[in-house]
């Protein structure tokens, strides 16, 4: 039985368990945040002179692609062109800063859980490129939602500044921090617990790093 949940990912009940945690609190979190998220939508339309929701193609559950829904924190630049953000970018705003530090930005994401295009813990959904590229045991990343928080997302809090001090960031984040997200999640999907999941969301709001 092992051998298969390796290789398939998440059984039956466990899949059925972590959807029902997602639709629930998401419900009841789209319920409260609401009018914080209209703010927030507002100050980043005036703030950007766009519309304050910055939509964009991921790579989801078995490969499928789907519109993530953020607050929108940069600003557009002819300048750079790279899907790879590191501290102190030009391109996101004063109040961007505020809204990323404050997880803010993250909070529309509630309704892509909603929908069921996420889960709240998982993998961070990437643009193509990355997770779509997977072959091998590493796809199994793709038998699960990718998630707002996780263990690798906890690891790389401050992946911006590790970026920030590479000498070539895309290179770094290929050859380095990406292998190691693959690594990281895939041992979150062959030891899945809804308490580990519960434990995840805490240091999220609590700030604190994963001990992975």
């Amino acid at each position: 039985m092992a051998t298969v949940l390796e290789r398939e990912g998440l059984d039956a009940g466990q899949a059925a368990i972590k959807r029902a945690f997602d639709l629930v609190v998401s419900a009841i979190g789209l319920v409260l945040s609401g009018w914080l998220i209209l703010l927030a939508w507002l100050a980043a339309s005036w703030d950007t002179r766009s519309n304050g929701f910055f939509v964009q193609r991921r790579v989801g559950k078995d490969g499928r692609l789907f519109r993530v829904v953020k607050i929108k924190t940069m600003r557009p630049s002819r300048e750079l062109s790279t899907t790879v953000t590191r501290s102190g970018d030009p391109r996101i705003t004063p109040l961007g800063r505020f809204f990323r530090k404050a997880k803010i930005d993250e909070l529309p994401q509630l309704w892509n859980v909603l929908l069921g295009d996420m889960s709240f813990v998982g993998p961070r959904p990437d643009v193509p490129g990355f997770a779509d590229r997977l072959t091998g045991e590493e796809r199994r990343l793709l038998s699960i939602r990718p998630g707002i928080t996780g263990p690798a997302t906890l690891k790389y809090r401050n992946e911006e500044e590790l970026l920030a001090a590479a000498e070539d960031p895309e290179a770094y984040n290929r050859e380095v921090i990406w292998p190691d997200k693959v690594r990281i999640n895939l041992d979150y999907i062959q030891h899945w617990s809804l308490g580990r999941d519960l434990r995840y969301i805490w240091q999220t709001i609590a700030g604190s790093k994963s001990s992975v």
